[in-house]
């Protein structure tokens, strides 16, 4: 099955047996507040807005919201009756670091860190975060509190890429890594296809179509970047060789049909990929901000892939409705498995 919904649509297509539960780790900001609401109101999830309650409530009520009956709750960690079990159960996560427990204790006070920790712990599927954090900050915390999926190689991260209605050859794409991995290893590109292949099942409902980036195709250039995907292509064949994967190959022959034919002929994924793996972060981040902007392409994530339970960072500039399609997206993730989300 393939589809182009984006992940609220898709959600709301495939609603989970049980209500999911979403910590926003910002719940002073107006964005996420807004974006909340709408969630709540599309019966997507139930959302924790965690934050000093006098500022969540007074954003709540700018916004026009509610707390009471409507699947919106505030958790304040100054206050929280959390906070103590949250802050003994960091200690001995964090102990091995030199942490003490009035350390700990004051960290689980920062609401990213409790957000994280109402995943770790069972309180919340999932946790969203990065409309005032930076992503250093929103990684590293997912990392450190929710940890790395036993399944995973690494932590990478992803966009999803939907093409504006009319889009010639347009279809819904994955790309990866474009917001976290500088420049990955060859072992390190595999890790990352096999990671994206899974999110590209779970989010776009798509078997994926691989292609491994480059500035060459088939061997046009040699250069010891383009050695770098070719040997990410062949440890990619030999770990999951169920996966449709191709390359090395440039984009257009990714991605248009008829290029695809010229230079790579007889590929299963020139012309048709729906997964775009970079070969490194000037490559990604270049690649979906140009299909963005010129391609008119709706750009959402960074989504994180790898992590234990899902945890995934928003930009700065992110709007209320980017706060419920990421909310939607995290929802998704916890119902897939396998692969580290």
């Amino acid at each position: 099955m393939t589809t182009t919904l984006g992940p609220v649509d898709l959600l709301k297509a495939t609603p989970p047996a049980d209500q999911p539960v979403i910590a926003l780790s910002e719940g002073n900001d107006p964005r996420v507040v807004a974006g909340a609401l709408a969630a709540v109101e599309a019966q997507l999830a139930n959302i924790i807005l965690v934050g000093p309650t006098a500022e969540v409530e007074a954003t709540l009520e700018a916004v026009g919201g509610s707390v009471i009956g409507n699947g919106l709750s505030i958790h304040d960690p100054a206050v929280s009756e959390l906070t103590d079990a949250f802050a003994t159960a960091f200690y001995e996560l964090r102990k091995h670091k030199g942490i003490d427990q009035d350390a700990a204790r004051k960290a689980v006070q920062s609401p990213l860190v409790y957000a994280a920790m109402l995943v770790r712990c069972g309180h919340a599927t999932g946790t969203v975060g990065g409309a005032v954090a930076t992503t250093s900050d929103v990684v590293r915390t997912a990392i450190q509190v929710i940890g790395k999926a036993s399944d995973a190689a690494m932590v990478s991260s992803f966009f999803l890429m939907y093409p504006p209605e009319g889009a010639v050859n347009g279809r819904a794409m994955l790309y990866s890594d474009c917001g976290l991995v500088i420049d990955p290893s060859a072992q390190e590109l595999a890790a990352i296809a096999t990671a994206s292949a899974h999110s590209c099942r779970t989010l776009l409902r798509s078997e994926p179509k691989i292609a491994m980036l480059s500035f060459s195709t088939m061997g046009s250039a040699r250069h010891a970047a383009v050695d770098k995907v070719i040997t990410a292509t062949a440890a990619l064949r030999a770990d999951q060789p169920d996966l449709c994967v191709d390359g090395e190959m440039q984009f257009d022959t990714a991605f248009v049909p008829s290029v695809g034919e010229s230079k790579a002929p007889g590929s299963q994924v020139a012309g048709q990929a729906n997964v775009m793996i970079f070969p490194n972060l000037d490559a990604g981040n270049i690649g979906y901000k140009l299909t963005q902007r010129l391609g008119g392409y709706v750009a959402i994530g960074p989504v994180l892939q790898g992590l234990a339970k899902p945890a995934n960072d928003l930009s700065r500039g992110c709007s209320a409705s980017d706060v419920t399609q990421m909310i939607a997206v995290t929802v998704l993730q916890s119902q897939g498995t396998g692969d580290g989300n």
